[in-house]
């Protein structure tokens, strides 16, 4: 009888696994394609394997997520964010972790602020899985030159300083190294990027003007934040302009105006051939540039969104407010134009010559309302706008932040062996990208968070904020 039954079982058993995600169309970021109609097999937070659906019984799942209609890309990763405001800030802080979750992203890239020891702490916790929210990259406190405007800085004047700099910074293992221009000397901000290159450490900067963005590529610089640097590459009057703002003979409204008239598209797309080259991305951080281009259309008071901004970091926006407030007519119309004009030039230039272009928003403290979360769908769909194909704009969310942060082994596409962030949207993020705001579920290192607890994060948040805010206005 025994021989009977052990010749009517099958070859083989099905293999047990945690989750089947049966049925969705599953993007291939790489190299663009969809995989109709497939199962996504996960096991112990990782992917076991992508395979037609017709195939999925070699798998017995303990839970079955049924996906058919429905998108299957790499979770999203905001490339470039803030935590900050100070220590009375730092509930409001937190209660942003949540806010990226609810908008599908997994990860964000914290590009310096005044609260270092608490987001490398923040960092440590989420990978430990003893907090809930993005896995955070960090650059720790920046590096500035002596007696800078920000706040929580590594002030750099020497050599020596440098040394200690770096030395500290490695010691609290950040992810990458942040260098601004407010005051740091052109001769340091070159000795820091080779410093770092032999360190075998990654750099993002603001560019400082007196350097060519050409120069700073040169010197091993790995990425620049924010579009504006980009523009001045198309014109012969880079160099000289860029030392007059520095000298402080010219204004850079002034100089933005003089770029304009001589920018030269060819002698920008030769630039920009030789960053892709050299690796070198950028970030662009439309966003935030745009929120304040056109704040005398959309003050931004009504927004919706306001109830998940805690009352530190809703103060922190006042100043950028304030400043866009005294400009004249004419002002705010050369602000438009510059908007438009940078925007719309660079991007379709940057990807045509091959850079890598990352998503990130500048969201976070002091940008004024750039929310975090919903800002990046807001960014995907202005890179798009200006120029960047819908598809490269999700790249920059995904597989190229991974590749960036060299987490490319375990992060940015759904391919065996990686960890699963999946984000499953209703519609086509290819065929339009404002898809991406169309999220079904999120399955992040193999737990999925389905609508209903995905909109019970955002109205925790709403609740914190809500309760904050009313103890705020409350007199002792």
């Amino acid at each position: 009888m025994l021989a009977v039954a052990c010749a009517l079982m099958p070859a083989w058993a099905a293999e047990r696994i945690d989750l089947l995600v049966r049925g969705a169309d599953v993007l291939d970021i790489v190299d663009g394609h969809w995989r109709s109609q497939h199962a996504i097999a996960i096991d112990d937070g990782r992917i076991v394997a992508v395979l037609p659906d017709a195939e999925a019984g070699r798998y017995a799942p303990e839970r079955t997520l049924d996906a058919r209609g429905k998108y299957a890309i790499p979770a999203l990763w905001d490339m470039h964010v803030h935590f900050g405001g100070g220590p009375g800030a730092v509930e409001d802080n937190l209660d942003l972790l949540p806010l990226y979750l609810a908008h599908g992203i997994t990860g964000v890239r914290d590009a310096a602020g005044d609260l270092a020891g608490e987001v490398l702490d923040w960092r440590d916790d989420v990978a430990r899985g003893e907090r809930a929210g993005p896995r955070i990259f960090t650059s720790g406190p920046k590096i500035e030159g002596l007696k800078p405007i920000w706040k929580g800085v590594l002030e750099v004047g020497s050599t020596e300083d440098l040394t200690a700099a770096l030395d500290r910074l490695q010691a609290m293992q950040v992810d990458f190294v942040k260098i601004t221009d407010n005051t740091l000397d052109t001769g340091l901000f070159l000795e820091t990027l080779r410093e770092t290159d032999k360190r075998g450490l990654t750099t993002s900067a603001h560019v400082p003007y007196r350097l060519t963005i050409d120069d700073a590529s040169a010197a091993g610089l790995d990425s620049i934040e924010h579009l504006d640097y980009l523009f001045k590459a198309g014109s012969p009057l880079e160099a000289s302009l860029g030392a007059a703002i520095a000298d402080g003979t010219l204004s850079s409204r002034e100089a933005y105006e003089q770029w304009n008239a001589s920018f030269d598209p060819e002698r920008a797309r030769a630039t920009y051939r030789r960053l892709a080259e050299r690796g070198t991305v950028v970030v662009p951080t439309l966003n935030g540039s745009r929120v304040v281009a056109y704040l005398d259309q959309d003050d931004h008071r009504d927004d919706a969104y306001l109830k998940y901004i805690g009352p530190e970091l809703q103060a922190t926006y006042a100043w950028r407010v304030e400043r866009a407030g005294k400009d004249s007519p004419e002002d705010i119309a050369r602000r438009h134009h510059r908007f438009e004009t940078v925007a719309g030039t660079t991007l379709p230039l940057l990807q045509e010559a091959g850079v890598v272009v990352l998503a990130g928003t500048d969201a976070g403290y002091l940008n004024s309302f750039n929310y975090p979360g919903i800002g990046l769908h807001d960014e995907l769909g202005w890179l798009v706008r200006y120029g960047i194909t819908p598809l490269n704009a999700l790249r920059g969310a995904t597989i190229h932040g991974a590749r960036f942060l060299k987490q490319q082994r375990d992060y940015g596409s759904l391919d065996a062996g990686k960890v699963a962030d999946i984000l499953l949207l209703d519609a086509d993020p290819v065929a339009d990208i404002t898809a991406t705001r169309r999220i079904h579920a999120l399955v992040k290192h193999g737990a999925v968070l389905d609508r209903a607890q995905l909109d019970g994060m955002l109205d925790t948040v709403a609740a914190r904020v809500a309760e904050r805010r009313h103890a705020a206005s409350t007199p002792d």
